[in-house]
C-alpha cells in the first residue's frame, strides 16, 4: 500500500470516528432533555396534584356552601325571611302551635309516633296551626348529613304542599322507618325517597325525587336550621304556644302521651 494511500484511509477513519462521535454526542444530547423534560413534567404533576389537593381540602364542604349561600331557594308554602316561616293549618285558627323537632331525633320520633295523629287531626280541624322549626344539632354532635339532608327533603315535601309536608314527616318518624339515633341513613337520598313513596302525593313524583337528589332545599335547610340555633330552644321535641312550653305537668318535658298532650293544648287554647 502506497503512504498517499495509508494516509488517505488514516483520514478517513478520523472522519468517520468524528462523525460517530458528534452522532453520539447529538443522541446523549437528546436523552438528557428527554430526561430533563419528564423531570419536570414529574415535578408539575407532582405540584399540580398537591395544589388540587390543597384546594380539595379548603373547599366548603356541601352543607358549609350552603350554609353560606347568599341566595336562598325557599320551597313554596313558606313566607319570612329566607321562607324559614313554615305554618300550616286553617286561616280560621287563631293560635298556633310551634313545633320543634331534629329529624334523627329518637325522643321527636316517640312524640310523633305516639301524638302526629292527634296533631294532624287537630290541625285538620282548625284548632290550631302549626309552625315547623326544624334543627339539625345531631348532625353537629356527631359529625353527620341526616338531618340536614332530611330537613331539605322536608323542603322538597313542602313545595309540593302542605299535607305532602306533614305526611312525609310523620312517615320519617315512623317506626317503620326511623333509624336509631347512631344510624345516620337519612344522609342517603335513595333512602329518603324511598321513605317519601310511602307518601300518596310524594310516591313516583319525579319532581320532588329530582329536588332531594339535586339538594335544591340544601341552602333553606341551614336557614331554618339558623333559626332554630336563634330561638334558643335546647332540645327536641319542644311545643309552645303565645311564647309558653307546653309540658307533660310534671317537668319541663314535651308531653308524651294523648292524655298529657290533650291537658296541654286544651289550656294553651284558652290562655
Amino acid at each position: 500500500m502506497s503512504k498517499r494511500n495509508s494516509q488517505a484511509n488514516k483520514a478517513a477513519a478520523r472522519e468517520r470516528l468524528r462523525a460517530e462521535r458528534e452522532r453520539q454526542a447529538r443522541r446523549d444530547k437528546t436523552r438528557r432533555q428527554i430526561i430533563v423534560g419528564v423531570s419536570v413534567v414529574g415535578v408539575l404533576a407532582i405540584v399540580g396534584a398537591g395544589t388540587w389537593g390543597i384546594m380539595q381540602l379548603n373547599k366548603p364542604s356541601r352543607w358549609e356552601a350552603a350554609k353560606d349561600a347568599k341566595n336562598v331557594t325557599a320551597p313554596k308554602n313558606t313566607s319570612g325571611e329566607n321562607g324559614t316561616t313554615v305554618v300550616i293549618g286553617k286561616s280560621t285558627a287563631k293560635k298556633t302551635l310551634e313545633l320543634y323537632e331534629d329529624a334523627r331525633c329518637p325522643v321527636c320520633a316517640s312524640f310523633e309516633q305516639t301524638l302526629g295523629e292527634t296533631v294532624h287531626k287537630d290541625v285538620d280541624a282548625g284548632k290550631y296551626k302549626i309552625k315547623y322549626i326544624g334543627a339539625t344539632f345531631i348532625d353537629d354532635a356527631s359529625n353527620g348529613e341526616g338531618s340536614k339532608n332530611a330537613l331539605s327533603a322536608l323542603g322538597a315535601a313542602l313545595n309540593v304542599s302542605p299535607e305532602a309536608f306533614l305526611d312525609y314527616k310523620y312517615a320519617l318518624y315512623s317506626a317503620k322507618y326511623h333509624p336509631e339515633e347512631t344510624d345516620d341513613k337519612f344522609k342517603d337520598d335513595a333512602y329518603l325517597i324511598k321513605v317519601a313513596d310511602s307518601v300518596d302525593a310524594l310516591k313516583g313524583n319525579k319532581a320532588f325525587q329530582k329536588d332531594v337528589e339535586d339538594g335544591t332545599y340544601d341552602n333553606w335547610a341551614m336557614k331554618m336550621s339558623a333559626a332554630f340555633e336563634k330561638s334558643g330552644v335546647k332540645g327536641t321535641p319542644t311545643l309552645k304556644m303565645d311564647g309558653k312550653a307546653l309540658t307533660d305537668g310534671q317537668s319541663e318535658n314535651a308531653p308524651m302521651t294523648v292524655d298529657q298532650f290533650n291537658t296541654a293544648i286544651t289550656a294553651a287554647l284558652k290562655g
